[in-house]
């Protein structure tokens, strides 16, 4: 049998091309890859690197700030009046908390809620109603018991942070003066507000990079913190809480509507107390009015009726119209001027300046008054400090209502001598008195402690200062308007004030009674004035109500500061002056 013949055809051998379809396809691909990449990366880190840089500080940057309290208020003798102590704030991160549920474990959650005085809906509702934040306060100055609870129930996303809390160890009896601060510790109110940026200091920053293992390895700013100053006031707290204690019997005694005293050194200018009465706790003010917040001392006007008459008789000496022996016919203890009157409550016949003064005779210094230039007068009024600044600097200070206008009738100028047609506050008035006790010299008040005081301009020739002293010394002995304003041991003179409030279209039947001094009379050291706003009842004039409140608390602030007591021996204070000055 035969076998099959082979075919003598064979496969071509191919030779392999350097660059087959495969081979390319491959090739392009890896090229399109890489210029991907190279594009990529000049993109993010030449044309648009902010992002990326971001991204890793968010990572490996940390920014750390040293809390710094804030300064102290003190009083010039170094007591607190206001103090911060430190407290925490309970915050909580919505993402964290949601993203961990922490409101499954009810059992925390309901005790969280319960000890922030919210129902569990409320306090999911506060943290969930944008889950996209990181942070949001739950409560804040929180008691350290009610901390140390919550950061014992480890709630997922609840966390902690360091804050400080205002204290005002003062209470009710400076909390006009001394204001508040509100949650963010920013001074809103008082001395906190007049001086925040002093009292303010700077927070300490760190800003540095740390690694996986959250260890610091580079340092990028440091800024060290500024420590903030304390505020050294005028006041003598000793003499702060006897006038407000003196100040709020007083106002409940006669169901007064309000009540301001004012206390001021007269050699420097320093307010050694300044109160308000009804107050306020200022360490919790929850459902406290507003208007409690006013410090009525320096913000509240009033007409200050008979307080004035020193100063008209003293516009009548210096303008050289009337001597310190003159006398003035008051007779018949009324007079008409235009369609209104001028009365005294009875005919004194001819009194002296002293007993102008004694008797409080609206006829002496309206017929004194009529007799000067109107400008004088005013003038004078404005050199005393009445309608401008006092110079304390304080926030809300009002400057009074003081016209300067140039057509008076008479019937307005014969008012003006006795204190209406004026608005003042109870520290301008006591400005004005501080200048008479000063011999005439005129320096500005101030609130915080005077090392050195200011030389002051002279405004009253000193002679005529010194014995207005003496005459407002006759109006508290027997037969004058202001008994009560006595005090045991020593020498002091003033004068009561008792005018109707205005109303729309006259006055009405409410009134302000108020009492202006100075003591010990020998040697003048101190300036009380106290002003009672809409005293009830059927007590209301100035001697009756104010007087005895002046008494309380200028005796106290003389027997606090160790002034000698003057009434044994009693020489004319202008031959006591006179030696001084000699000496």
């Amino acid at each position: 049998m035969k076998r099959p013949v082979a075919k003598a055809q064979a496969k071509t051998r191919k030779q392999p091309t350097v660059l087959g379809w495969r081979f390319a396809f491959v090739m392009l691909s890896l090229s399109a890859v890489f210029v991907a990449l190279v594009a990529r990366a000049a993109w993010l880190q030449v044309l648009e690197p902010d992002m990326l840089v971001t991204q890793g500080d968010l990572r490996t940057l940390r920014i750390e700030s040293d809390k710094v309290m804030r300064g102290m208020i003190l009083d010039r003798h170094g007591q607190a009046l206001a103090v911060s102590v430190p407290v925490e704030a309970i915050w909580a991160d919505p993402k964290e908390v949601i993203e961990r549920n922490a409101a499954a474990d009810e059992r925390r959650w309901h005790a969280l809620a319960e000890i922030l005085q919210m129902t569990p809906q409320q306090l999911l509702q506060r943290i969930g109603d944008n889950p996209s934040r990181r942070f949001v306060y739950l409560q804040r100055q929180v008691n350290p018991a009610v901390v140390e609870y919550v950061r014992k129930l480890k709630v997922p996303g609840i966390h902690f942070r360091q804050e400080s809390r205002r204290f005002y160890p003062a209470g009710e009896v400076a909390a006009q003066l001394i204001g508040f601060t509100n949650i963010d510790d920013v001074g809103v109110e008082g001395i906190e507000k007049r001086f925040n940026d002093l009292l303010t200091g700077t927070a300490g920053r760190k800003v540095f990079r740390k690694d996986a293992k959250g260890r610091e390895i580079e340092v990028l700013e440091r800024e060290a913190s500024q420590e903030p100053a304390d505020v050294v006031l005028s006041i003598d707290q000793r003499i702060q809480a006897v006038a407000y204690r003196e100040l709020k019997k007083a106002v409940l005694a006669h169901g007064a509507a309000s009540g301001s005293a004012v206390v001021v050194d007269v050699h420097t200018g320093e307010i050694l107390a300044m109160v308000n009465s009804p107050s306020f706790n200022p360490n919790n003010r929850r459902n406290t009015p507003v208007h409690r917040f006013r410090n009525r001392a320096i913000t509240d006007t009033f007409e200050p009726g008979s307080t004035m008459k020193p100063l008209a008789v003293l516009s009548a000496l210096e303008f050289g119209n009337a001597k310190l022996d003159s006398m003035v016919d008051v007779s018949p203890g009324v007079m008409r001027i235009g369609g209104s009157w001028v009365r005294d409550p009875n005919n004194y016949g001819s009194l002296s300046l002293g007993g102008i003064i004694q008797k409080s005779s609206n006829m002496g210094v309206a017929r004194l008054v009529l007799q000067i230039p109107h400008q004088n007068v005013i003038g004078l009024y404005s050199n005393l400090g009445l309608g401008q600044d006092t110079g304390t600097g304080l926030t809300g200070e009002s400057s009074g209502i003081f016209s300067f206008r140039q057509r008076w009738s008479d019937f307005e100028r014969a008012t003006f001598s006795y204190g209406y047609g004026l608005s003042v506050t109870a520290v301008q008035l006591a400005r004005a008195y501080a200048t008479i006790g000063n011999g005439g010299v005129n320096r500005p008040l101030s609130i915080l402690k005077v090392e050195q005081p200011e030389p002051g301009e002279r405004v009253l020739k000193q002679e005529y200062a010194l014995a207005m002293l003496e005459m407002m010394e006759s109006s508290i002995a027997p037969g004058g308007t202001a008994t009560r304003a006595q005090i045991p041991g020593y020498r002091v003179g003033g004068k009561t004030g008792t005018a109707r409030k205005a109303v729309a279209g006259g006055y009405g039947n409410d009134y302000i009674a108020s009492f202006a001094g100075v003591g010990p009379i020998s040697n003048p050291r101190l300036v009380t004035v106290v002003v009672i706003n809409e005293p009830a009842g059927d007590f209301y004039h100035g001697g009756e109500i104010a007087a005895p409140v002046f008494s309380q608390i200028m005796g106290a602030a003389m027997q606090l500061l160790n002034l000698p007591p003057d009434a044994q021996s009693r020489p004319r204070i202008s031959a006591v002056r006179s030696t001084q000055n000699a000496g």
